[in-house]
């Protein structure tokens, strides 16, 4: 089972990549962030003419997140519950995979960081501490699911200093305050694993071993290019789902092509033989 997390930043503006994409790659499940438009907007008979459903929680012109797949899901929840948000940031579904339940969702966490023009404004921030904190008593309430569970998206967190090109840039800003990365760290320690670290300290190959992870490039001053990167997107494994982890990689085929995205897709495969 192939399970793809992918900041689109607008589904519309990269669907010609993204449909060839998924005709080649072939996922059971994708996971997006920024979908970047309502439900009318979605393009659902470009997305069901290469073999997918969608599901859908979207907004005009910001944020929206879905789940993608060919086989049959159920939504469990629209945004997280108890917390009243109009964003659209949260999507949780069980998906039937032949046979093989397995519960997903679709993250995009709040950026957090101040507006451009007001840099005492700290409302943004508060706004992502709120929202962890939801999404922690979340992840409590998954995490011994009878099935397994993958919780993947767009986090905007900066684990630690090996997930970013430049430490000292970043430190201090909202996606790398100790009060964001103890958060994170805090669902760790509920049984959560981080498929691409885990991935990367088991028998797996030495190109796993030695990758950085990033999944985010600015568009400017040849990030991609230098591999001046992030990690931030992620795929948080409920223990039934590390039990079953065979590898997670980063495809960088979507950041190659032409006008993409500012991240790349995360992939994992879960073996359930």
């Amino acid at each position: 089972m192939k399970v793809a997390t992918y900041n689109i930043n607008s589904v519309n503006a990269h669907l010609e990549s993204f449909c060839a994409w998924l005709q080649t790659e072939h996922p059971d499940i994708v996971l997006l962030q920024e979908i970047k438009c309502e439900f009318n907007a979605f393009p659902l008979f470009e997305i069901n003419t290469v073999g997918y459903e969608a599901r859908i929680l979207g907004q005009k012109s910001y944020n929206g997140v879905a789940i993608l797949s060919p086989h049959k899901m159920q939504i469990e929840e629209e945004n997280l519950p108890g917390f009243t948000d109009e964003n659209a940031r949260y999507l949780q579904a069980k998906v039937d995979c032949s046979g093989k339940e397995i519960r997903m969702a679709s993250i995009y966490l709040p950026n957090g960081n101040p507006p451009y023009n007001d840099a005492a404004d700290t409302s943004r921030l508060a706004y992502k501490l709120q929202w962890l904190d939801a999404f922690i008593k979340q992840t409590q309430k998954l995490v011994h699911s009878p099935i397994p569970v993958v919780l993947g998206g767009d986090f905007n967190i900066i684990l630690s200093d090996k997930d970013v090109y430049n430490p000292e840039l970043f430190r201090g800003g909202a996606l790398y305050r100790p009060e964001v990365t103890n958060r994170l760290k805090a669902i760790f320690h509920q049984g959560w694993s981080d498929a691409f670290r885990l991935s990367q300290n088991g028998s797996n190959t030495l190109r796993q071993k030695t990758e950085n992870g990033y999944t985010y490039w600015d568009y400017a001053g040849g990030a991609f290019a230098n591999d001046l990167g992030l990690r931030i997107d992620y795929q948080l494994l409920s223990p039934k789902a590390a039990d079953r982890l065979e590898k997670c990689w980063v495809d960088k085929t979507l950041r190659r092509g032409a006008k993409p995205s500012d991240h790349t897709v995360l992939m994992t495969e879960l073996n359930w033989d």
